[in-house]
């Protein structure tokens, strides 16, 4: 059901055309097939390594947002200085603008 609504909400948000270029994307290969394959191995019964194969599938896909979600969390009003502390900043700059190792 998670899965379904996930994959619902990301086309409410960005739209048919958008959503289907993005899961076809050169570069989102491995997470696209990553996330189908998990997804399958949770319709066949096998939940654990389904979501295992699917938080792999998910990290490969969005690991080009993560840059953003850093700069987002550092601007939370209430949290936000919890990001901006040298430790966790450092942490994002390391990773900034690298895609996750496949």
């Amino acid at each position: 059901m998670g899965n379904i609504l996930f994959l619902s909400g990301v086309t409410l948000t960005i739209g048919v055309k958008s959503t289907l270029q993005f899961f076809m994307k050169r570069q989102n290969f491995k997470g696209s097939v990553s996330f189908g394959v998990g997804f399958f191995f949770v319709l066949i019964g096998w939940p654990m390594i389904g979501m295992i194969v699917e938080t792999y599938g998910f990290i490969v896909l969005f690991s080009g947002f993560w840059p953003t979600l850093a700069v987002f969390l550092q601007r939370l009003p209430i949290v936000g200085w919890v990001f901006r502390q040298p430790f966790v900043t450092s942490l994002f700059e390391r990773n900034r603008g690298r895609r996750v190792p496949v």
